[in-house]
């Protein structure tokens, strides 16, 4: 599971640089059809809480890694697991709501 754990640490990284960086203001990281509807105006807005989803993958990813470092017993596995997808709903479910508050939909 260590690598599984060092998995999920350099993923969890990516995201947080990627949030980190919209959050700033870089919505070009976003691709252009999922803010083709979000007025110039609102643009430093829909990235912070369009980062908010990014941070949120992050917590998921590295709390998932850290669970799966107390071992390789079945329930260790299957909590690291479902922390994984459970987060991964949640973090998917404030994108949707934000793309769909500042964009009116996905595309």
């Amino acid at each position: 599971m260590i690598a599984y754990s060092i998995i999920m640490f350099v993923t969890a990284g990516l995201f947080l640089i990627l949030g980190i960086a919209i959050y700033k203001g870089n919505t070009k990281l976003i691709h252009d059809y999922h803010q083709t509807h979000v007025k110039e105006s609102e643009r430093q807005e829909y990235g912070r809480a369009f980062a908010k989803g990014m941070f949120a993958i992050c917590a998921t990813l590295i709390v998932s890694g850290i669970i799966a470092l107390f071992g390789e017993e079945r329930v260790t596995v299957t909590a690291s697991l479902i922390v994984l997808f459970v987060g991964f709903i949640v973090s998917f479910a404030i994108l949707a709501k934000v793309q769909k508050k500042y964009n009116g939909g996905f595309f």
